[in-house]
């Protein structure tokens, strides 16, 4: 038997009695810069003022952008988690309106190493997670990394962030197209949903959404959903600069009204209805199977 099927039989042990399953949404982009920790920070507000319990696990190794935008640090991370014994609940930090906060550190990428011990451990906690919370969102690095690659081919919900910048617009598209040409990555089983921001208004991002989708229909034959735009917005600067949720500070504000808008697209019945529901644990497994058939080639 090899580890990839080992983990298999792990995740089977681990679900063996019923339970609640997350909603997992991973959020990316081509490259930085164009907004995508505060995409996944304000829409975890917004899912909160809609009454669901959400926690945001921070996967950009190296930065540590959303625990600057909540103003709060982190005392534990998943290394914590899998190599000192701390619980899912010892790691996760609470920030503004009872959002949790995961900091991913350099646990992720160390998974493919560990044991059968050290990963049943972890998956046991990880379907703890799905217990505890009904939205998990996976906010990745920028660009094209296998990292990054690795968390969207798992991913059945993912949210890439592009601005009308000719740069974003051609650094999504290499996106998109290292997504589709991955060996793991299926169309059926994964959703790709368009935000547009930084733009002037509505009818900007649905030209920018237009331009993208044509190419990669064309190029790529992708399935791209658009889930709409949000203006360029001096009061989101200013709570940037003050670390604290646009959506917080000034719920009046354009961008606040259209990430609540965009939330509120998410949560109709159509798309919850039409997502698949991995779970954390099944979530990180695909992740863990994929770096060990990797090595193993």
């Amino acid at each position: 038997m090899d580890q990839a099927e080992q983990l298999r039989n792990i995740i089977k042990a681990s679900n063996v009695a019923p339970r609640p399953v997350a909603r997992v949404i991973t959020v990316t982009s081509g490259k930085g810069g164009v907004g995508k920790s505060n995409t996944s920070i304000n829409l975890a507000i917004q899912f909160r003022k809609m009454g669901q319990r959400v926690i945001i696990l921070d996967a950009d190794f190296g930065l540590a952008n959303i625990e600057v935008m909540f103003g709060a640090v982190p005392k534990h991370n998943l290394a914590d988690l899998i190599y000192q014994g701390k619980s899912i609940r010892d790691i996760i930090t609470w920030g503004p309106m009872e959002v949790g906060f995961i900091s991913g550190g350099s646990g992720i990428a160390s998974m493919s190493n560990l044991n059968r011990e050290h990963l049943t451990y972890i998956i046991q906690n990880l379907a703890e997670l799905d217990a505890i919370t009904d939205i998990i969102i996976v906010d990745t690095g920028a660009g094209i990394s296998d990292a990054v690659l690795e968390f969207l081919v798992a991913s059945g919900e993912i949210l890439v962030v592009t601005t009308p910048e000719p740069t974003s617009i051609t650094d999504s598209y290499s996106l998109l197209k290292a997504l589709a040409r991955h060996q793991r990555f299926s169309s059926e089983n994964s959703q790709v949903k368009v935000i547009a921001n930084k733009v002037m208004n509505g009818s900007e991002g649905q030209a920018l959404f237009n331009k993208l989708n044509a190419v990669v229909a064309r190029y790529l034959k992708l399935p791209l959903n658009y889930l709409g735009a949000v203006p360029e917005d001096s009061l989101l600067s200013r709570a940037v600069m003050q670390q604290m949720p646009v959506s917080i500070q000034n719920p009046g504000a354009k961008s606040s009204l259209a990430y609540e808008q965009i939330a509120r697209t998410l949560m109709n019945k159509d798309n919850t209805q039409s997502v698949k529901k991995r779970g954390m644990a099944a979530f990180f497994s695909h992740i863990v199977v994929g770096k060990k058939t990797q090595q193993n080639q």
